[in-house]
């Protein structure tokens, strides 16, 4: 089957990112034809540095690699070097309508930030990612639960698509990872991103000492129960993650310490701590070693992209023939 998914340049990849989307990547690559993209014109929609993005999106390459993409097994390659991206985005834009756009959470949430000056390209930005999507017939989409709802216009435009030009696309599946929703360090009711501030994320590049620190003042139990209530565990944020980086055998231990009190939150945050390192320390040191070789990065990405345009050429020149576009 082939897979599409794509990621902003938007700075060091945390943990949030790492478990809802790019492990699991690195797990489906093994077993589908996968196109992985640095989608640096959805970074456009939101507040960026025209200066930072170029390093930003080298930094993002460098991160994936040494997290485990593969450029031998997945085409993998910058939005922007493959300029059927955009032009798929226009002719998409013509069959969707403007209150389904209007209609989608991320677009009512993130416009209210900022009432008096919502950009067209946040309206839009669904559309971009339909065509992300369709340009490569893709048939799974593999995304955190905040995304399905554009998985599911995506859908709605190609079945608009199909039934007003005929058959064309394919109708993709968003898949769900284990991990759909890390939540802040700071407030478990939030999604767990870097707008919040550094103490609310742990970032893949952090070092034991710092990742203690984090947890160390992360909040445990939201729903403020006495630890020996059952079920607590279930809820605290910190156990959350024990789930991701500990054996079985020691996330009974703690549960079992958690509900009789034989354990304390700072042992069950050292713990957790010392586990996740243990699984970033491989890929720290894996990237430092990439990241002395930018050029290799830029060849990496050039090359994957000659193999997106490729296929994305060829699927457009079918598209515009059909809308009546070639003559």
């Amino acid at each position: 089957m082939k897979l599409f998914s794509g990621i902003q340049p938007s700075g060091t990849l945390h943990l949030g990112n790492y478990l809802g989307a790019v492990k699991n990547w690195i797990k489906l690559q093994e077993e589908h034809e996968s196109i992985i993209s640095i989608v640096n014109y959805h970074a456009l929609s939101s507040d960026f540095s025209a200066s930072l993005l170029p390093k930003q999106t080298i930094e993002m390459a460098t991160d994936l690699i040494a997290c485990g993409i593969d450029p031998q097994k997945s085409i993998f390659f910058v939005q922007s070097d493959v300029p059927e991206h955009t032009e798929l985005t226009w002719i998409l834009s013509c069959f969707v309508s403007l209150g389904e756009l209007k209609r989608m959470t991320q677009f009512k949430e993130k416009s209210q930030e900022n009432k008096k000056n919502v950009k067209a390209g946040l309206l839009y930005y669904p559309v971009l990612m339909a065509a992300d999507i369709l340009l490569y017939q893709t048939q799974i989409v593999p995304v955190g639960e905040d995304q399905l709802q554009h998985i599911e216009l995506a859908r709605m435009i190609a079945r608009n698509f199909n039934k007003k030009i005929g058959k064309t696309f394919i109708e993709p599946r968003g898949v769900l990872t284990k991990a759909p929703r890390l939540m802040s360090l700071k407030n478990p009711q939030e999604k767990m991103s870097k707008s919040k501030g550094e103490n609310t994320y742990i970032a893949l590049n952090d070092s034991l000492e710092t990742i203690e620190k984090k947890l160390g003042s992360a909040i445990t139990d939201p729903a403020r129960k006495k630890i020996s209530d059952p079920g607590t565990s279930q809820k605290c944020n910190i156990y959350h993650l024990h789930q991701f980086f500990s054996t079985l055998k020691e996330r009974e231990e703690i549960e079992q310490g958690c509900r009789r009190a034989k354990i304390g939150c700072l042992s069950c945050k050292k713990a957790l701590a010392q586990n996740i390192f243990a699984e970033l320390k491989p890929i720290q040191e894996k990237r430092k070693k990439i990241a002395e070789n930018p050029e290799k990065i830029k060849k990496i990405l050039q090359k994957g992209a000659k193999k997106a345009q490729q296929i994305a050429q060829k699927n457009m020149k079918e598209i515009k023939e059909k809308v009546g576009l070639l003559f």
